[in-house]
């Protein structure tokens, strides 16, 4: 798991404030033309982190809400039972090292999964979102969501008419079997899926917000070999080191006598990135990956999926680009680690 810290990290310096981007050596050449709400369980697996701070360096996107989200109960990444407090304790930490001061953005989402399709989890996260959904701006907002629905669920039961002015991306749910099979020894009900399956069902088989979706078959493609964390991201100044520590912590409590670590990591959460700021810039859309276009298909009580021919169109993501991705995470971090370290 992440280390959850019982204090944030001395607010490093030099410092700046979301929007800004002091560490480019030359001026940007973009503005931020689209919004996002980043959703995720930052108290679990670091590869949030890595999707976080390489979102913070994407000048494309104007970061507005940072939801810390619940994990499971008994997770083994965090057993809990309050992860979505823990997660906000990370976020700030994460902003603290970067120097970030823009911490207005950090909101706390529920602490426990929707009871039924019916009834939302107030929280924090859950004003936040309708507040950012019901603002009056011409760009695009993306809900990016990397770990459970719970925040996102609870907002469009209480205003399912905010779901006409978002597109949810989310890296999560169990392989579509006309696209992929399932891999080995896997759960049978996939990680973000499992931590709210009631918050997934009203997503998919209630509301009317388009989905785009990047199911484990795909984010399971995200792989950077340990070699390359140990050589374009424990380098790159002091966030880069961090990054790596943490995952490097998390590899070695995994590894086992029997299972023992191999050389690949899987940073899953990235293409939240790809797939929002790494858009092209003409005919703005991720050109870059390929997807196909089904009806929305409901999700069932054991996470597998009910074909509704009559549903909403929706996106499922059936490779990423991600040379793209991962390139532009280590130019970014490297970058950032030369303006940071040269102040220290």
């Amino acid at each position: 798991m992440t280390k959850v810290p019982s204090q944030p990290s001395p607010v490093a310096e030099p410092r700046w404030q979301v929007g800004e981007t002091p560490w480019q050596s030359l001026p940007p050449l973009v503005r931020q033309r689209l919004r996002g709400i980043v959703d995720n369980d930052f108290s679990g697996d670091p590869d949030d982190l890595y999707q976080l701070a390489h979102h913070l360096l994407s000048p494309s996107i104007e970061l507005t809400t940072v939801v810390g989200s619940h994990l499971r109960p008994n997770d083994p990444l965090d057993a809990g039972p309050d992860t979505a407090t823990n997660a906000v304790a990370v976020l700030k930490d994460l902003f603290a090292r970067m120097g970030l001061t823009s911490t207005e953005l950090i909101v706390q989402g529920s602490n426990q999964a929707l009871a039924d399709t019916q009834t939302p989890q107030p929280a924090p996260a859950v004003d936040a979102i309708l507040a950012e959904a019901r603002r009056e701006d011409p760009r695009p907002l993306y809900f990016l969501a990397g770990g459970g629905l719970t925040d996102l669920a609870s907002a469009l039961l209480t205003d399912p008419a905010v779901a006409e002015r978002m597109t949810l991306v989310w890296i999560g749910g169990n392989e579509h079997p006309e696209l992929a099979a399932p891999p080995p020894d896997q759960m049978p009900i996939e990680y973000n899926l499992l931590i709210d399956v009631k918050a997934a069902q009203y997503v998919f088989n209630h509301s009317g917000i388009t989905i785009w979706q990047v199911p484990r078959d795909v984010y399971r493609q995200c792989l950077v070999s340990e070699a390359e964390l140990r050589a374009r991201v424990a380098t790159a100044g002091p966030l880069g080191r961090y990054l790596y520590d943490e995952t490097a912590a998390v590899i070695a409590e995994a590894s086992r006598p029997d299972r023992p670590a191999g050389e690949t990591y899987a940073l899953g959460d990235s293409p939240l990135v790809l797939l929002s700021a790494l858009q092209a810039q003409f005919g703005a859309d991720p050109s870059s990956s390929r997807y196909v276009v089904k009806p929305t298909p409901s999700i069932n009580d054991k996470g597998s999926y009910t074909e509704r021919p009559d549903a909403r169109p929706m996106r499922i993501y059936t490779w990423v680009d991600t040379r793209l991705m991962f390139e532009d995470l280590y130019a970014k971090l490297r970058e950032f680690g030369t303006w940071q370290s040269s102040a220290q």
